[in-house]
């Protein structure tokens, strides 16, 4: 397979290199904005660069991925489709949820396919545990407790651009709480703090959140994510059932201390950041791609399923703003 790859900073090289390792890709070209960057990550990978961005979707592609700033996700994901190419996006889709909605939607009406870059979904701990949740194994699920921890503050640059601390990263959770469990979110309630560095106040940021998600089966879901966690980057789950309770993400790399005398922690070798942590997932990602891509799999994570965890994060927002519960059926969607 022809594989056209946009965009190649710090995520679009990794997809890059993921790229160019696997068996079905036969040639790669990479465009970028920054040119000299492509031609860099070019070099490394023996891959080809395009001449300009638009140029990928006329260069004899089977796919694209789309690892560029967010916003020219929609751009490239409408092109994509017009293209006829099957795509995959980093997320979010777009910079707001009306915009996500209607690129999705267009891309339905073209029939075009779309898959989006929510990891998490392809990771061994969630895979396992969503087995143990749909076969019952767990019982009655009662609470879910998640924890996205980051070990330091992006940049500013980052930040003004991130959507903020529920759609960048909190999304992830509130898109495996529908993963795992099959039940949709039918209430939120939000908090955040920007008590952390200065410049989260000063961009109107948060550096701290946390939700309480109530589910159609009333399960009650907590979710909790930091900016500055200064133990290590850190991503947990704990599935609570009335027959057992399994944790997702504890091991030996947990930046987390007991103070029990007994006890396996704390750890002395942390992961050092998400890039890591998810290696494995990022590569399962791109290949259940180009399975896509081919017609041999159905997509695991179409922009259908993006934008109902968009909507959630747009919900926990309206929450925090204004102090008070925010019904999911508050939220415009399909």
């Amino acid at each position: 397979m022809r594989i056209a790859l946009v965009g190649v900073g710090r995520m679009g090289a990794i997809h890059a290199a993921n790229l160019s390792r696997h068996a079905d890709v036969t040639s790669l070209v990479i465009a970028d904005v920054d040119r000299q960057r492509a031609q860099e990550v070019a070099r490394r990978l023996d891959a080809s660069v395009a001449d300009s961005v638009d140029e990928v979707f006329t260069s004899g592609a089977d796919a694209v991925v789309i690892a560029s700033n967010t916003d020219a996700h929609a751009g490239l994901i409408r092109q994509a489709a017009a293209a006829g190419l099957p795509a995959f996006c980093e997320k979010p889709i777009a910079a707001d949820l009306p915009d996500a909605t209607r690129v999705v939607q267009e891309v339905q009406e073209t029939g075009g396919t779309l898959q989006i870059g929510l990891m998490r979904r392809f990771d061994a701990g969630f895979l396992a545990g969503r087995a143990m949740v749909r076969s019952g194994q767990l019982g009655r699920l009662h609470t879910i407790r998640s924890v996205g921890a980051d070990p330091d503050p992006p940049p500013a640059t980052y930040l003004s651009a991130s959507g903020g601390i529920f759609w960048d990263a909190l999304i992830h959770d509130f898109d495996l709480l529908r993963w795992i469990t099959g039940r949709e979110v039918t209430e939120v309630y939000a908090y955040g703090s920007d008590a952390g560095p200065p410049i989260f106040g000063e961009l109107g940021e948060l550096d701290t959140a946390m939700a309480l998600l109530t589910m159609d089966d009333r399960t009650l879901a907590a979710t909790t994510a930091t900016r500055c966690n200064g133990a290590g980057y850190d991503v947990r789950m704990e599935l609570c059932g009335d027959a057992d309770t399994v944790a997702i993400g504890l091991n030996r790399h947990t930046p987390l201390t007991s103070v029990e005398p007994d006890a396996p922690f704390p750890s002395s070798d942390p992961t050092p950041g998400f890039l890591e942590r998810f290696a494995s997932a990022f590569e399962a990602e791109i290949d259940a791609f180009l399975q896509v891509a081919r017609g041999d799999l159905e997509n695991p994570c179409d922009g259908r399923e993006a934008v109902e965890a968009l909507r959630v994060a747009e919900a926990c927002w309206r929450s925090q703003q204004e102090r008070r519960p925010v019904r999911m059926a508050e939220i415009p969607g399909f």
